[in-house]
């Protein structure tokens, strides 16, 4: 087979529908708006597909301190720590909005990544993919001001850049959580929102989102 016909046969594959006929080991659930998928210090046993929705990953400290760490749609795995032998889970996820999640087993996830090559092929691309968008998020905590850092934020969560057509609205997202996200003081998240809209980088709807436009990407791009 050519690296051609290899590609195009890898990008026709559809995850969704492939996990859906693995027999036995997997489970699907619906979690409403708020309602926690595991909790950080649960046992790690299982990977999870989200079919639909948003997931938000947080950690906890010892001192209780929360952070968001990452906020994840609909085609992403997570908890997929557990493959490599992560006894318990180092983070809780939770559902941003009503969620459908796929639920694998461990040992089944293990056998299908072995038995079939377009399945293993595509998970690997999105293991590197997600370890570059985590070197990424720490040049971008190294060198980049808050401002730029929130306007990357908001082009991630509205899948600016990535396959497919942009939201035209995000799920509503506390100030805080961005905060978190960002590294930055809940005021300056509100101050640089604020300036967003006025700039016309961002519209508010009604209080139950927020709608990024592409001109946003004028202050990731200034120097």
């Amino acid at each position: 087979m050519t690296p051609v016909v290899a590609a195009k046969k890898l990008s026709k594959f559809d995850p969704k529908t492939f996990l859906s006929t693995i027999n036995g080991g997997r489970k699907i659930a619906l979690f409403p708006k708020k309602q926690t998928i595991f909790v950080q210090g649960d046992s790690s046993d299982a990977v999870f597909y989200i079919q639909k929705g948003k997931v938000r990953l947080t950690v906890v400290s010892q001192s209780g301190k929360e952070a968001t760490i990452g906020i994840l749609n609909q085609g992403d795995f997570f908890g997929e720590g557990c493959l490599k032998g992560q006894p318990l889970r180092m983070c809780s996820a939770t559902a941003m909005t009503d969620c459908s999640v796929m639920k694998i087993g461990k040992q089944s996830m293990i056998e299908v990544l072995h038995r079939e090559h377009a399945f293993s092929d595509m998970f690997v691309a999105y293991l590197l993919t997600k370890n570059i968008r985590y070197e990424e998020d720490l040049v971008d905590q190294l060198f980049n001001s808050s401002e730029k850092r929130l306007a990357r934020m908001l082009l991630l969560l509205a899948h600016f850049g990535k396959e497919g057509a942009a939201e035209i609205v995000i799920p509503k997202i506390s100030q805080e959580t961005l905060a978190e996200m960002v590294g930055t003081t809940r005021s300056r998240v509100s101050f640089f929102m604020n300036r967003f809209r006025k700039l016309g980088f961002i519209d508010y709807d009604g209080g139950s989102g927020f709608q990024v436009h592409s001109s946003l990407l004028n202050i990731v791009l200034h120097d």
